[in-house]
């Protein structure tokens, strides 16, 4: 009576699976097999759940997965720039950064109180926010040192740890800055070649997570430590002894188009970031753009001797000023009579100049400097770099003013870029700033002008420090060659006497040219020795002059004596090739 009233209390899904797990009239010992079996499988599949998600965590999951972004907060790693010899300019080192876990913190005050007086440039307020804060991870400092991270570890904080970083170092300091630019506190470029890297592709790689220290090859700059560092010592001399506001140097090879030295003073240490946002301290080299001057008078030479009307011997009136409308162009030293080509280069004849931009024409002219790169935003490497100030209407006076280096302006490494194809037969060759083989150039490169128009050139720059403007750079053994430059500087929309730009570029050796130096000073002023003159013959020149001394044997130029004159050594050299 009993059993019959008990199974009707089973309602149906305990009936089924009754069946579905025992079976009709299975003895009591089934029954504890299939519990058994039942519990087993059912831990079995849990455990296989657990486990498969722990392998998912440990394989993708950052430690702080829940509390911060790694490809976010971490300062990335980069690759060694190195100089051409192999010296380093930046590396990586693994610095410690703290961070804090709000949660975890028991007692905020004095978590913030002993922080605070283990790192004393921690902002107290700044650290207390933080650690109040709902979130589960916060940066309190970047880049510890070694010694303040043992000292908070000896705290014993709760919520507090450190994660060790990338930090980008600068072993040269202010050697290479402008040219090397620095890195934020995430250790990503903003300046100079370091951006770069990151516009080549580095950042993507960062972000990808490909970018670690081991995948990385460094990269080879053109630039010599060594000349670097001698240009600079004597630009810093120049800019002390002439009281300029500025200096600023550039080696570069004039057949390969590598940039082998930079220097603009003021410069900064990239290692401490703050100096880099001086106004002052702009690299005027590639972002400034500045009347250049005489050195302009070679392009307006070349241009002429390349259209093949006229030739070195060829005359220009010159016996008095130059009047066009209401202005007048003087020369600084009028010789009162006609000038050949050979002497409006080596007197620096304004006037001389001028008269042959005018013969030349208006069009010609313009699509000259075009053709040398003059007229268009030079790119290189280097992010920072000025388009040139060229006049919106150009006439026949702007031809006048720009044929001697007045009225137009241009980033200085542009016009070496010029020159540089005035001298080595007659090739413009993109700048760069990473190592390049002459037939690497060729491939990049494209003539401009016809070889016998740069021998002639070659000739007048050696003429030049023989018997003109350059006398005082010319090094004894060198055999060096150039041009210089005077530009007076605008100062409330009229052109300032006293404020005046000097520079000089030389070809090392003129014959044969390898290399070539531009020395600008910005507001040299008159010393006793130059005799009150301000003018470039006097502070720029004799610079170069020791700077060449120097950078010469660095650069494997070995000096010659007792050379024959440029007419025999230039002149005759290039008829006989040809």
């Amino acid at each position: 009576m009993s059993n019959s009233m008990a199974a009707p209390t089973q309602r149906w899904w305990q009936r089924l699976a009754h069946r579905l797990l025992y079976g009709v009239n299975v003895d009591r010992a089934a029954k504890a097999r299939a519990r058994l079996g039942f519990i087993i499988a059912f831990f079995a599949v849990l455990f296989a759940v657990i486990g498969g998600r722990l392998v998912v965590v440990a394989v993708t999951a950052d430690p702080h997965g829940a509390r911060r972004n790694p490809a976010q907060d971490l300062a990335t790693a980069r690759p060694e720039i190195l100089d051409r010899n192999g010296a380093v300019l930046a590396i990586d080192v693994k610095a410690a950064s703290l961070f804090g876990e709000p949660r975890r913190i028991i007692d905020k005050d004095e978590a913030t109180e002993l922080l605070t007086a283990t790192v004393p440039d921690l902002d107290t307020p700044e650290v207390r926010e933080r650690l109040s804060s709902k979130k589960g991870f916060v940066w309190l400092k970047r880049e510890i040192t070694a010694r303040q991270q043992q000292d908070i570890h000896k705290l014993g904080l709760p919520g507090i740890g450190f994660l060790r970083e990338n930090k980008r170092v600068y072993p040269t300091g202010n050697e290479v800055a402008h040219l090397i630019g620095l890195v934020n506190i995430d250790n990503q470029g903003i300046a100079g070649i370091e951006k770069w890297l990151d516009n080549k592709g580095l950042a993507d790689l960062h972000r990808a997570g490909f970018a670690s220290d081991h995948v990385q090859e460094p990269i080879e700059l053109s630039v010599d430590l060594r000349v670097e560092h001698a240009l600079r010592d004597e630009l810093l001399k120049a800019k002390e002894k002439f009281h300029a506001q500025a200096a600023s140097g550039l080696v570069t090879n004039v057949n390969t188009g590598e940039i082998v030295a930079m220097v603009s003073l003021p410069d900064f240490d990239p290692n401490n970031p703050k100096e880099a946002h001086d106004p002052d301290r702009i690299n005027r080299l590639t972002t400034g753009v500045y009347e250049m001057g005489s050195t302009f008078k070679a392009f307006t030479l070349a241009m002429a001797l390349d259209s093949g009307r006229y030739d070195l011997n060829s005359m220009w009136d010159a016996r008095g000023p130059l009047h066009h409308g209401r202005f007048t162009i003087h020369d600084d030293e009028p010789k009162g009579r006609y000038l050949s080509m050979k002497e409006v280069f080596t007197f620096s004849s304004n006037v001389g100049a001028a008269r042959i931009a005018l013969a030349q024409g208006v069009d010609a002219h313009k699509a000259f400097l075009r053709k040398m790169g003059q007229l268009d935003r030079l790119r290189t490497e280097l992010p920072e770099s000025a388009s040139p100030l060229v006049p919106r209407r150009w006439g026949e006076l702007n031809t006048i003013t720009i044929a001697f280096g007045h009225g137009m302006a241009v980033a200085p490494l542009q016009a070496v870029m010029g020159v540089s194809a005035l001298v080595n037969g007659g090739l413009l060759i993109p700048p760069t700033f990473l190592k390049r083989s002459e037939e690497e150039a060729r491939a990049v490169a494209r003539r401009v002008i016809k070889p016998e128009t740069s021998a002639r050139m070659r000739y007048l720059m050696r003429l030049n420090a023989e018997v003109g403007t350059a006398r005082k750079a010319d090094v004894n053994g060198y055999y060096i060659g150039g041009k210089t430059g005077t530009a007076e500087k605008v100062f409330r929309r009229r052109y300032a006497k006293k404020k005046v730009l000097t520079a000089f570029t030389a070809v090392i050796p003129a014959d044969k040219p390898r290399y070539q130096l531009l020395i600008m000073l910005d507001e040299p002023q008159p010393l006793k020795e130059t005799y009150g003159f301000i003018t470039a013959g006097w502070n720029a020149v004799p610079t170069a002059g020791l700077v060449i001394a120097r950078i010469a044997p660095l650069l494997g130029i070995e000096p010659r004596f007792n050379l024959p004159p440029p007419d025999r050594l230039i002149l005759a050299a290039s008829r006989a090739a040809q």
